[in-house]
């Protein structure tokens, strides 16, 4: 079922509070910030380094194996020893390099630039720094990650990632055009060149093609990007492949696996965090003079959580705790597990949903999501 904001008092959220109790939630959600961010130490300093030198040695090992699976293709040339041999090693590389390039990408890269890590004070995990294995400079994605959507969270018209990437419509209150007859085609694509897709649209090249945007204004930025596509592309694509010589296309395909594995298991995360059933959207009219308990219930109300265990949690970048991250966007990580039942038990206090379930489930209402919103309707409640 899709969910829109069909309130009674116009701007208001969608919720059964008053400004006053709507602020006295605000209150609580900030005494549980407060507890954990003064609690943040040792242990916490641990989990970042030990994940890091996890990273580095799956993605290291994985190369590794990636070039000692060749080792028997010019002696054993056929189709037997190739598959007693060379697939199972291979393939044992490729997903050790695509794990590396999931947890450096997301619990690793996404929250280092959250600056969930500055006040380790440590150089080499610092926000400013950081630049992640990814076709999109850090800086720029942050732009339209930690400032756009955090602070936009699924505004029709000021968050980019709640209108489908530029690509997809997701909800009725987005116009429908003949061109969204291909979003099941769309979502696909995007799936598969996820990180491509989310460089694309930090470019906002649709505002150079409709006049809007001059490209002389966007040509910083397209070197950029261009720049940092390119060593992206230099590294997987020809280099680490150059390096095993006659083997060159085996290890390039190894590579693009392990990217494209990265790549729909980010996808799959993010939208059910973003699209699954529930989730509201809201208008530029509810959120003009927001207070910040305000901006809490937006949070809780435009995402979504999953379930899962210690390690699923940890390669989904803790983005299984979807409200807690958006409510949170500076807290560590490894924390969230620990605050996602108090920020539930609060609001089933303050009768608040709160949106999790299996990933099945939430993926799979994501899918239906896409498909229903490739046609006209249902027509969207007026803010």
């Amino acid at each position: 079922m899709i969910q829109t904001t069909n309130e009674k008092k116009p701007g208001a959220l969608p919720v059964p509070l008053n400004d006053a109790e709507i602020e006295e939630f605000g209150r609580e959600v900030d005494g549980i910030r407060n507890e954990i961010m003064d609690s943040r130490g040792e242990r916490d300093e641990r989990y970042i380094r030990r994940l890091i030198k996890i990273q580095r040695s799956l993605a290291l090992g994985g190369r590794v194996v990636i070039f000692a699976s060749l080792a028997c293709l010019p002696e054993w040339g056929h189709a037997f020893a190739a598959w007693i041999y060379f697939w199972p090693v291979i393939s044992t590389g490729v997903l050790m390099l695509a794990t590396a390039k999931i947890l450096e990408n997301m619990e690793i890269g996404h929250n280092v630039s959250h600056a969930q890590w500055d006040w380790m004070r440590d150089p080499g995990i610092q926000s400013g720094s950081w630049e992640w294995d990814h076709v999109c400079p850090s800086d720029q994605w942050k732009h339209s990650h930690n400032v756009r959507h955090h602070t936009w969270t699924n505004v029709l018209g000021k968050d980019a990632d709640v209108a489908g990437y530029g690509l997809l419509r997701m909800f009725p209150e987005q116009r429908w055009k003949r061109f969204n007859l291909g979003n099941p085609i769309y979502a696909i694509l995007l799936a598969v060149f996820f990180e491509w897709g989310i460089a694309v649209q930090e470019l906002e090249l649709g505002l150079v093609f409709a006049g809007k945007r001059k490209l002389s204004r966007m040509r910083p930025m397209l070197k950029k990007t261009g720049t940092k596509m390119l060593r992206q592309v230099l590294k997987d694509y020809v280099l680490f492949p150059a390096l095993a010589g006659p083997f060159f296309l085996y290890v390039l395909a190894a590579n693009a696996v392990a990217c494209i594995l990265r790549n729909i298991w980010t996808y799959v995360i993010i939208f059910c965090g973003h699209f699954s059933s529930g989730v509201y959207v809201f208008s530029r009219r509810q959120v003009e003079n927001e207070t910040r308990a305000h901006w809490y219930v937006r949070q809780l109300l435009g995402s979504c959580n999953i379930g899962g265990g210690r390690l699923f949690h940890v390669m989904s970048g803790n983005l299984s705790h979807q409200i807690e991250h958006h409510m949170f966007p500076d807290m560590p990580s490894n924390r969230y597990p620990e605050v996602a039942p108090r920020i539930r038990a609060l609001c089933a206090r303050y009768r608040l949903p709160y949106n999790t379930g299996s990933l099945t489930r939430q993926f799979g209402s994501a899918v239906w999501r896409i498909l229903r919103m490739t046609f006209p309707g249902p027509r969207a409640a007026a803010a």
